[in-house]
């Protein structure tokens, strides 16, 4: 399906509806889209190629696009291979074109390849640029957002930022479906971690005047870019984005259940944004995303083992190695004979910076009455915070 996107620059890329599991890892029910992209001008630029599977349509895109002109450009952005796997066919397919990559994606492609395609590079770094004819293509380098390899490109003849990674979300192109929700599971799972280096490419970009943003992922975005820009300076800077509530749990027999539920029943009772998850069953992705997105979280788990329950074991690794701060944050355990959930729980969220902890509350097997009167209690202090 090509998409003019501007006069000269055109959409090539995949919808892919065969995958399951993206990155492995991430649940996508709306599939997914590998983004490439044709500049036409008196010499012609493809940025990214994409997924494996994916070569001949692709490849017949490209053609259809350009019926008897030959690339003089492949642009490699990112090496990972949803957008790099295949590189070699089209070097294979237009041998006389160039390939234009940072000095690390050409290092990649020799471990990826076996071959580094001596001979066809073109090496640029931060500021470089390459002139197309009415076209000119500015290169800024993103290390670690979220491999080191990885550079965006800027047309400052069409203002257009095309930002590898960056800006995507889940979703194929051809379901509709709001931005944000997937955008923040994308960015928070996947980058996460990167905040302090997303934050130094958007002070790059800052000084670009940015119309459209083209991303390896999801749809092109030409309106309201302040918006995504914003929502990206606040999750890289692991700020909250709503006031409200994020409760996360894990319950074997149902109580620890009945606690949050009162819980989350009393703070919608007084106005307050809740969203719960039951990280047994729920999208642990997606919790993850919702812990970074509201300014208060509760945990609430079962002592297991003399620790603490394996699905909030591993939600809290999530959270920790994705650099979790700037919190308020309250402890709900239970035990029937020797409760630790809470101990191990905070000592699991040390390492995260500028938490505040709100009075813990322990059940013992099922909630007395002083639990309700503390589970009231907090969250009278949950809704004034």
């Amino acid at each position: 399906h090509k998409m003019h996107i501007t006069n000269d620059v055109v959409y090539v890329g995949i919808n892919d509806h065969k995958i399951d599991l993206f990155e492995g890892k991430y649940v996508v029910p709306n599939g997914m889209s590998y983004n490439s992209y044709v500049i036409l001008d008196q010499k012609v630029a493809v940025m990214d190629s994409v997924d494996v599977g994916f070569g001949k349509e692709w490849l017949a895109n490209l053609q259809a696009v350009l019926q008897d002109r030959q690339p003089d450009y492949l642009v490699v952005q990112h090496m990972e291979p949803d957008h790099s796997a295949n590189v070699l066919a089209f070097v294979q397919r237009y041998p006389n074109a160039k390939v234009v990559a940072t000095n690390k994606a050409f290092v990649m492609m020799k471990n990826f390849f076996g071959t580094d395609l001596a001979e066809k590079q073109l090496i640029v770094g931060d500021g470089d640029t390459l002139c197309l004819g009415k076209h000119t293509l500015t290169f800024v380098t993103a290390p670690m957002v979220h491999w080191p390899e990885v550079m965006m490109t800027y047309d400052q003849t069409d203002k257009i930022l095309f930002s590898a990674d960056a800006f995507g979300k889940f979703g194929a192109l051809d379901v509709q479906q709001d931005w944000l929700d997937e955008a923040r599971r994308y960015y928070i799972g996947i980058v996460g971690k990167y905040g302090a280096q997303v934050q130094a490419v958007l002070k790059k970009t800052s000084a670009l005047q940015i119309e459209k943003i083209c991303s390896l992922h999801g749809p092109v975005l030409d309106s309201n870019i302040n918006y995504y820009l914003g929502k990206y300076d606040l999750w890289s800077k692991y700020q909250a984005e709503f006031s409200g509530v994020a409760i996360a749990y894990t319950s074997i027999y149902g109580n620890t259940k009945q606690a949050v539920d009162l819980l989350e029943a009393q703070l919608l009772a007084k106005g307050v944004a809740v969203e719960k998850f039951d990280l047994a069953r729920c999208d642990m992705p997606q919790a993850v995303a919702k812990a970074f997105a509201y300014d208060k979280l509760v945990l609430a788990t079962t002592t297991y083992n003399n620790d603490v329950f394996p699905f909030m074991k591993e939600f809290i690794n999530n959270l920790t190695e994705r650099n979790f701060a700037n919190k308020h944050v309250t402890l709900i355990e239970n035990g029937s004979w020797a409760p630790v959930a809470n101990k191990v729980m905070k000592s699991m969220l040390e390492k995260c910076k500028n938490l505040k902890f709100g009075d813990c509350i322990t059940i013992h097997s099922s909630m007395s009455d002083d639990n309700k009167n503390n589970i009231a209690t907090l969250a009278n202090s949950l809704a004034q915070k």
